[in-house]
Parts: C-alpha cells; structure tokens; sequence
C-alpha cells in the first residue's frame, strides 16, 4: 500500500461519491450481509447500511474541503512583507483495525476518512465480522476507481494480524475501535506511531422529575438493547427520579418485556443473540451476580431457547458490574435518585467518558449537565446511545483519545505543513 502514488482530492470525492452512489444502490444485499455475520436484526442492519452511505457521503465532502490556514506572519516585525499559509498533507499508510458490532459503517468511518485525506489505508475487520469489509473494500476497488494500492484488508486475529500491523514501521497512523484493554495496549505497543482510540463506555442517562419519563422509557426500550446491548453507546446506566420512578420503571420494564427476540433474518425481530455464546454467558454471569447482591429483576434476566432475554435491573448499585463496567449486552441497570446533583455525581463517577445524556425540561439543569458530566457528549432529551455520522464523536478519560466523523477524521489523518514565501 505505501507504493501507491498520490490521489488529487477532486478524484478522492469523486471515488468517494461513486462508493456512496453504488452502496445506496445495494443496501438491502450490504444489510443481509451484516444480519448474516454479526446477528443484527434486520431491521437494525437496515439502518446501518444507510448510515454508511451517510459517512461516505461525508467523507466525499471533507476531501472537497480539506484545506489549511493563513497565517498573518507579517504580524510581527520579522515576518514583514512574507506570505505564510499551512497545508494539510497525508499523514502516511493508515493501519485501520474495525469492531464487530458495525461491520460495515464502522469499517466506513476509517476507510473514507484515508481515502478523503489521501492516505493509503490496511484494514484488519473483526475476525468474526469480516464479510461486509471484504464487500465494502470490492466495490470500492473493482467499481469506484479506487486503485489497489490505497486499499488492502488483511483478515485474522488481533494477536497476529493487528499487532504485525500496529508495529509495522510504514504505518504512520493507527484507528482503532474496540476494548478499551485492547486499545491502549495498541497505544503502548505502537512507540512513535500515532493512535486515534474509539473505546468503550458504561452509558448513563438521567431523567430529572420535570424530565419526560415516557419518552425516555421508549426511547431507552431500543436504545438499550438494539443489536442487543453491544454498542459502546448503549444505554447502561438510568437515574430517574424517585417521584416518577415507579412510572418510569413499569413503563420500561412493559416495553422491555414485549421486544421480540429471535432470528435477526426475520422481519419482526427486535433483538437477537449476542456475537458469542461466551459473552451470552459473561453477560448472564453478570445479572446473576448483581441479582444476588441485590438488585430485582424487572423484565428478562434469564435465556430463551439459547438466547440471553433482554434485562432491565432496578435496586442496583454503583458497585456492581452491571452499573460499574461495560456491559456489552442487553442490560439496563435502574437507579431510583432524590436529586439531579445526586443523579450527576452517579453518572460521573465512572473511569468512562464517551456520551451521556438527561431528560429534563429545565435549561439550567440541562447546562449544569453540560457543564458537570465529563464525556466527550452530552446530549440533552436524548439517550447516549444517539449519534449522527458526521458529528465529532469522541471520548475521554478511558474512552478514548480522539473524534471520529469524516471531516474530523481526515484532518486526524493529514500533517499540518508550514508553508513561507519571502519576496
């Protein structure tokens, strides 16, 4: 890939608009591909195929747009009479390492970015997801001009294939999206190389006693469990007041209880199994043990016919599993608060810090969330679980150490180079 000769940015949006044109074309086939690999409801893979052509679409623009800086040099007496400007140049070879859970907008976010920045990009897919990767890379090789040399997808484990491309001296940057136990081990492992670290995050969400409980509880029945709970944005973690605590959790649990759980093939289904039957085990090791250090049951917690039922918790506690780490499955966990300040020191206090959102009707208490919760995001009358493609997506503290989105990507890909024209 570090042989490839350098793509104009006009031909870069030029491939990149033809990738979106053509995914658009065949998203139904790209989303049975990713309900095949990854048992994502069909329904939901639906959504992620649309949002692909949404992050490609992006990307095309941010090649378009990429651009540097004047710099007033002649601000100070030295510079008299100079010009000076910056250039964006690519960083080098990307080495791209995607999750399983987004097998093909994942895959999206690192692969448009490089091309829009002029980067020849590696790719290593998840091991258990690598079908919409390889469908992905194709079109854009045999059908959108691309040449061979900008793209490669090398599949295997992390182990052989990640480490052998994290520490290959032509990779000048590194993307990857994952466990946070695996994301800084690649940092540390990587020396001078740099390394943009999408991770994970245990999701709170807050419902103040003005806030809107009912659409909050509809909102969480699918933001919580949609791709059963692995997302690194699922709503985890709800603390609802206790005046509407009781009409919450009922309302939550009624909803919770009637989501279809099956065949992710099947038009109807709502949530289906998780990636491995070990981490159907983990996560019900997981509710069990909380279930005996108190917490209740109100809806799902046990299996139907191998499949892990979806939970929602009440009476749960900050150190438990549940509440404390990434559960990484169909897990809601229901904390009853006497005050937003309460409510807030709960949601903070975790070592994550992706996204987190409240319900509230009140703007000082939206702007005390802004202001207070350390996250990368807070969304206000919204759950954590929501994103838009092009938005700087990023988080802090174990999270992560960078944005996603196209244009925010593209510029994490390219140099800033100084340019000083004396007369």
């Amino acid at each position: 890939a570090h042989d490839a000769g350098p793509l104009p940015p006009w031909k870069r949006a030029e491939i990149l608009d033809a990738a979106a044109r053509r995914l658009d074309e065949r998203a139904e086939d790209f989303a049975r591909i990713i309900a095949a690999e990854s048992a994502k409801p069909l329904k939901t893979a639906r959504i992620e195929a649309r949002r692909a052509v949404s992050t490609i679409t992006f990307a095309a623009v941010a090649a378009r747009t990429l651009a540097g800086d004047m710099v007033p040099i002649d601000a100070s007496q030295v510079g008299e009479g100079r010009l000076a400007f910056t250039l964006r140049v690519p960083i080098g070879v990307v080495g791209a390492i995607s999750p399983f859970n987004f097998p093909l907008n994942l895959v999206a976010h690192k692969l448009a970015p490089a091309i829009a920045a002029g980067c020849p990009v590696v790719l290593k897919p998840a091991s258990q997801t690598p079908l919409s990767a390889l469908a992905l890379a194709d079109l854009l090789l045999d059908e959108c001009g691309l040449p061979a040399g900008h793209l490669s997808v090398v599949t295997g484990g992390g182990g052989t294939v990640g480490n052998a491309l994290v520490e290959h001296p032509d990779v000048s940057y590194v993307s990857f999206t994952g466990s946070g136990e695996v994301g800084w081990a690649i940092a540390e492992r990587a020396g001078r190389t740099k390394v943009a670290l999408e991770l994970g995050n245990s999701s709170p969400v807050i419902i103040a006693a003005d806030g809107d409980w009912s659409r909050a509880a509809h909102t969480i029945a699918v933001a919580g469990f949609a791709h059963a709970g692995q997302s690194c944005v699922s709503t985890q973690r709800v603390f609802v007041h206790a005046s509407v605590a009781d009409d919450f959790s009922a309302s939550l649990a009624k909803l919770v209880g009637d989501l279809k759980v099956g065949d992710p093939l099947d038009e109807d289904t709502d949530v289906s199994a998780l990636i491995s039957t070990d981490d159907r085990d983990r996560v019900k090791a997981w509710i069990d043990e909380a279930v005996s250090e108190g917490a209740t049951v109100l809806a799902g917690g046990g299996m139907s016919d191998g499949l892990l039922q979806p939970t929602v918790l009440g009476d749960v506690r900050p150190h438990m599993r549940v509440c404390r780490d990434e559960v990484f499955g169909p897990v809601v966990a229901v904390q009853t608060v006497s005050s937003v300040d309460d409510a807030l020191a709960l949601a903070d206090d975790t070592r994550y810090g992706l996204q987190a959102g409240i319900f509230t009707a009140r703007i000082d208490t939206a702007m005390a969330a802004a202001r207070r919760l350390h996250f990368g995001t807070v969304l206000i009358n919204e759950v954590p679980t929501w994103r838009a493609d092009q938005m700087p997506y990023g988080g802090v503290r174990d999270s992560g150490n960078t944005k996603e989105g196209p244009a925010y990507a593209v510029r994490e890909m390219t140099e800033e180079r100084l340019i000083v024209i004396a007369p």
